[in-house]
């Protein structure tokens, strides 16, 4: 009797190494992943300060909700390595509400806005990301890097001049220390070094402290007092939709951008559904919500080198370690060494062989076009959604145009035993675009009694290329002439049958 020997299983495309345990059993990597985890955590906290701050809220509410969202996606998120926290973008859609309404309605909003994000999930909205062309990601990584280093200027405008040489030194440290050792993260030797100097002399300077306040208490649970009712639900349905919409976007995006960076696929309707939960759980203690966030991302994964879940739930304990009971050591922080891992950042985070004056020649301009647009979009109006949605619609556009000029209709006339047959072969992706001037390709008057439109070489893919048709078969019958066509495969004539002469146009 013969053995079977089953065949080994293959390794699952969304299988990232190393894992968590791998990174549990082997120093090098552990340590690279806490001290990933402690730069992340050091750079949220004057980042969810200033998002409390456009949102309205104490900040204590953003500090707390980047605690419980990092922990959160830690364990269920399908990305490794992504921080997630309370971020601008979500900041801006749900400020509203904490100004005209208050804290409960603010809360009740993150809470349907979470939900809703489920909800997306299980519809499957993460699948939508394969319509988002390559120019369109690039001019989301551009604007997003552009943003990053618009949003240091203030920390560099009407400061002490001694701002400029930490800065300066800063800068020098991230370039080149990596040259010299990886060992220990840039960013961080460049926070401790630039908070020694700035304590041991002394020097006055801005500081973490000056950004707000911070809490003194672990985070609580928080239910809203809202009335369960349709009027509550008109209320933050808008702003918990747009919460959603955003937040989810911004999270896919991030997330492919991290996938190309690092070479492998990650679990996109898993995160999507993961950032709903966090974001519920957010809003359960108290929370304002967010989403991934590129800065700390790209600290974490380019900066840090970070590639495990260990790096995302360390940075949350961090955080709330370093605010709760560190909060006094924190504070003396300069905002300049912030400032420079955050100009690295943007730095290294920018696509720079996307502007090349060699890469602008050989790119076609409509790819151009669609880049420019996202990032003027997306700086114009701080918000990543806007941005990435009038890419893609523009992209859109220019795809439908430049396919819709790749038809042709050929003319030829041959005689036969019953008379002349005019014939005609139609080659080309038939739809909205292209198949509007298509009944302008024919010599209704001066063809011959038969017709014969061959489609071999074409697909028809639209109810409008279906009318286009019947309205060229309508025009020669009013002419006492026959028009065949012929040629459609399959699926293009059991498309055609089932719509032909049902669609009233030209009937």
């Amino acid at each position: 009797m013969t053995a079977v020997v089953p065949a080994p299983e293959r390794p699952s495309r969304y299988r990232i190494e190393p894992t968590v345990m791998q990174a549990l059993r082997n120093p090098r990597l552990l340590t690279r992943e806490v001290l990933a985890g402690l730069v992340v955590a050091l750079a949220l906290i004057p980042e969810a300060i200033a998002f409390s701050i456009i949102a309205g809220v104490d900040p204590r509410v953003g500090l707390f909700s980047s605690f419980v969202m990092a922990v959160a996606i830690s364990f269920l998120g399908g990305r490794p390595a992504m921080i997630t926290a309370a971020t601008g973008a979500v900041a801006l859609v749900i400020a509203p509400v904490a100004r005209e309404y208050g804290m409960d309605y603010f809360i009740a909003t993150v809470l349907l806005g979470g939900v809703i994000q489920i909800g997306l999930a299980l519809l499957g909205v993460a699948k939508l990301m394969r319509f988002i062309p390559r120019s369109v990601m690039v001019g989301f990584v551009n604007a997003l890097a552009i943003l990053i280093f618009t949003a240091q200027l203030p920390q560099l405008w009407d400061v002490p001049w001694l701002v400029y040489p930490l800065v300066a030194v800063g800068l020098a440290i991230l370039f080149l220390m990596p040259r010299i050792t990886k060992v220990v993260p840039a960013p961080l030797v460049t926070i401790v070094l630039l908070t020694g100097a700035v304590v041991v002399f002394g020097w006055t300077v801005p500081n973490v402290g000056d950004q707000g306040e911070l809490p003194q208490s672990l985070p609580e649970l928080f239910i809203p007092n809202v009335p369960f009712t349709l009027e509550t639900l008109g209320i933050i349905g808008p702003f918990a939709l747009a919460m959603a919409a955003v937040g989810l976007l911004e999270t896919l995006m991030t997330a492919k951008l991290v996938d190309d960076i690092t070479d492998t696929h990650s679990r996109k309707t898993r995160e999507a559904w993961g950032l709903g939960v966090a974001n519920v759980l957010s809003g359960a203690f108290g929370g304002m919500g967010g989403c991934a966030m590129i800065g700390q991302t790209m600290i974490n994964v380019k900066a840090s080198g970070a590639r495990t879940r260990i790096s995302t739930f360390l940075a949350g304990v961090f955080l709330l370690i370093l605010v709760v009971a560190l909060g006094d050591v924190v504070a003396v922080i300069p905002m300049a060494a912030l400032v420079a891992v955050m100009i690295l950042v943007s730095i290294s985070t920018f696509d720079w062989h996307s502007i090349r004056p060699s890469t602008l020649r050989r790119m076609p301009k409509s790819e151009t076009a669609v880049m420019v647009i996202t990032v003027a979009a997306t700086v114009w109006t701080h918000n990543l959604a806007i941005g990435v949605v009038l890419g893609v619609l523009t992209a859109m556009i220019m795809f439908a145009r430049r396919v819709a000029h790749f038809v042709t209709v050929t003319r030829t006339v041959a005689p036969s035993e019953s008379g002349d047959i005019a014939h005609y072969e139609v080659v080309g992706e038939l739809f909205f675009a292209s198949s509007n001037d298509l009944t302008t390709q024919f010599e209704y008057a001066d063809d011959p009694e038969h017709v014969v439109i061959d489609m071999t070489r074409s697909h028809i893919w639209d109810a409008s290329t279906v009318a286009a048709l019947d309205a060229v078969a309508t025009k020669y019958e009013r002419l006492g002439k026959t028009a065949t066509i012929q040629g459609l495969n399959d699926t293009a004539a059991a498309f055609r049958r089932r719509l032909s002469g049902n669609l009233g146009a030209g009937h």
